[in-house]
């Protein structure tokens, strides 16, 4: 698990995943079930299932991609450990006839929260969707975490809006029968 070492100091380096690459996908999952079992990414821990079909089942998605930050410890058994994740997902803008690229999840160990890892990683992100001609990401935030959203809105993120008459855009969801964890990995 990430390192409790907030020095400002400590080097980070951002990285994409490579999904095969065990280790990384063992920091994938372990930061994402960090988050999910925070109040802000719902409070429960992920299914057995999600945290071992989940960086396969990315992997077989080429639309699918994800950085890790990593912060240097001397004491760890790579010398570095894993204390931000942003997973991300290529859609399409009709309107811009150009892919955009949803930023689906930003996840800073709690530890490291408030040293501008979030920052690091998106602009990371915005770097790997500039080179996939993304015409902007998106992403969605509970309107409670005010500290992830005054992140994103210093990055430059703002509510979507066409013509301000007719507000601003909401972000719905319908669960569909039989929608659940993902398969666990084929080994």
């Amino acid at each position: 698990m990430p390192s409790t070492t907030t020095d400002a100091l400590t080097p980070i380096t951002v990285r994409r995943v490579d999904y095969g690459d065990a280790r990384q996908a063992r920091a994938l999952v372990e930061l994402l079930d960090s988050y999910a079992k925070d109040v802000a990414g719902g409070g429960a821990p992920l299914s057995a299932e999600v945290l071992r079909g989940l960086p396969e089942a990315l992997r077989r998605r080429p639309q699918a991609f994800s950085v890790i930050a990593w912060a240097a410890d001397a004491a760890a058994p790579h010398g570095e450990v894993p204390v931000g994740l942003v997973n991300c997902l290529e859609g399409f803008s009709t309107f811009a006839c150009r892919p955009l690229v949803n930023v689906h999840d930003v996840v800073v160990a709690p530890g490291w929260r408030g040293h501008r890892v979030a920052q690091r990683m998106l602009q990371s992100v915005e770097a790997l969707a500039r080179e996939r001609g993304a015409c902007k990401l998106t992403l969605e935030v509970l309107s409670g975490n005010r500290s992830a959203l005054r992140a994103y809105e210093r990055e430059g993120f703002a509510a979507y809006t066409l013509d301000p008459s007719m507000g601003q855009a909401q972000f719905l969801q319908k669960m569909l029968d039989g929608a659940g964890p993902v398969p666990p990995a084929v080994l």
